[in-house]
């Protein structure tokens, strides 16, 4: 079927530039993995230029055969590790995306731009759609770094980023589920292998340390991109009552997750504000619509989430692991 059909990737109604790319099935009841050398050549033509395409239309039968459809690219699926927010396994490879409440917004970042090891690709399939809201916006990482200011860009660049977490104690994700074990030597063997540091502190819970990129360099388009989440782990992030309550109870080096300059010097709220401020103007929204899937090459494109209202399912899966170490 597939070589006999004519699919094409254009720009969506409504939206400017190329971000994401409409990929439309030409006909109703086309399977997904059907017609997937097609997909898989509009990919290899566009991804590296775009960032995103957005395949819809298509049947896809259920999450097993998203998980089939985005183990097909070459590379096998990567369990979630070293994660910073609350996922479930949904089947090997395929998890569900944050588990925060539906109220809240999680903000444009990259997967994992948190650490020296990230995944290059990452798929989203709308399994159900809100009743209101719960988009995924995304952003060309190549634009948010273009803007930037240079004086912002050139500081992270100079100091680099240190993410201090600490886990548990009720108001994270507990370390056995971050490092997924109960035993202290392989966490401790994970952190010695990603040059993260670490310590048991006198309550018994772990502290990690890691410095790591403000911006990156894509290997294979050689793009320059903002590659970070300091605007996420930074306590300005938290709304003021929730920062004030949490300092209350813990002391600042105890906080959930924070992160400073690389010397350990800490970040000015009123750059990170600077920083929302791009990213909210490069921020590209669509409404999910069932069986959408979305690609994304993770280095070129940040993914967000909106707040919704009623049940929504969305899973994610992620492949092509690389290492800044």
């Amino acid at each position: 079927m597939s070589e006999t059909l004519e699919i094409l990737a254009l720009p969506m109604a409504g939206q400017t530039g190329l971000l994401p790319l409409l990929v439309q099935a030409p006909a109703p009841g086309i399977d997904l993995l059907e017609v997937f050398d097609s997909l898989q050549g509009l990919v290899e033509q566009h991804l590296a230029q775009c960032g995103g395409l957005l395949f819809r239309g298509f049947e896809v039968a259920g999450v097993e055969a998203f998980r089939e459809f985005a183990g097909s690219f070459g590379h096998p699926l990567l369990n979630y590790e070293f994660g910073s927010t609350p996922r479930s396994n949904v089947t090997q490879g395929v998890y569900t995306s944050t588990e925060y409440p539906a109220h809240q917004s999680i903000p444009l970042h990259n997967e994992q731009a948190y650490t020296l090891d990230w995944p290059m690709k990452i798929w989203f399939y709308s399994v159900l759609t809100a009743q209101s809201g719960g988009q995924t916006p995304i952003a060309d990482s190549r634009e948010i770094y273009r803007r930037v200011p240079a004086r912002i860009r050139q500081r992270f660049i100079d100091k680099g980023l240190m993410y201090v977490r600490n886990y548990g104690n009720g108001l994270d994700v507990s370390w056995e589920q971050v490092f997924n074990t109960e035993q202290r030597q392989v966490a401790e063997a994970y952190c010695r292998a990603h040059a993260i540091e670490w310590e048991w502190k006198d309550d018994g819970e772990l502290r990690t340390r890691q410095r790591c990129q403000a911006v990156a360099r894509h290997p294979q388009t050689g793009a320059d991109v903002w590659f970070n989440q300091a605007h996420l782990f930074h306590i300005s992030n938290l709304p003021a009552e929730v920062r004030e309550t949490l300092l209350d109870i813990v002391e600042p080096e105890d906080l959930p997750r924070n992160v400073y300059y690389g010397d350990g010097s800490p970040i000015e709220d009123s750059l990170l504000d600077e920083v929302r401020g791009v990213l909210d103007q490069c921020s590209v929204s669509f409404l999910w619509e069932r069986n959408d899937v979305l690609m994304l090459d993770n280095m070129l494109t940040a993914h967000a989430r909106a707040p919704f209202s009623g049940p929504r399912k969305v899973v994610v899966a992620m492949a092509e692991g690389y290492s800044a170490r």
